[in-house]
């Protein structure tokens, strides 16, 4: 139940962010659809405590088993593009609007994932 509501929650940020007229841009449906095909194995990675939230926004691996390294990898990319894209429409950064959404992520985190301080310093929510 709760991984179906993640999933929603997830999908429903990614949709509007990406379906706002102000935020489409080529290839965006696409887009969407290689985050929700990716999320299982992500959630999955998550949940082993392989991979964990830094505080830029991105995925990254927790330890030295780097287990789905193309899926972390595509990901990371895709959260980079609609970064940017966010960060070109508000006259900022990509930099600044994904350390804005580390919070978001941060504040949504399962209890025992890992988040990446901006230390440098891994914790479990």
């Amino acid at each position: 139940m709760r991984k179906s509501v993640l999933t929603s929650l997830v999908i429903f940020f990614l949709m509007g962010v990406l379906s706002a007229g102000s935020f489409a841009f080529a290839g965006s449906a696409d887009l969407k659809a290689r985050f929700k095909a990716r999320l299982p194995i992500i959630l999955k990675l998550k949940a082993q405590g392989i991979v964990g939230e830094n505080h830029k926004g991105y995925l990254e691996f927790v330890g030295g088993k780097k287990v789905h390294a193309d899926v972390v990898a595509a990901e990371n990319s895709d959260r980079r593009k609609v970064y940017t894209a966010i960060a070109k429409q508000q006259g900022t950064t990509a930099e600044t609007v994904g350390l804005r959404r580390a919070l978001q992520i941060a504040q949504k985190a399962k209890p025992g994932e890992f988040l990446k301080d901006a230390k440098g310093n891994w914790y479990r929510k």
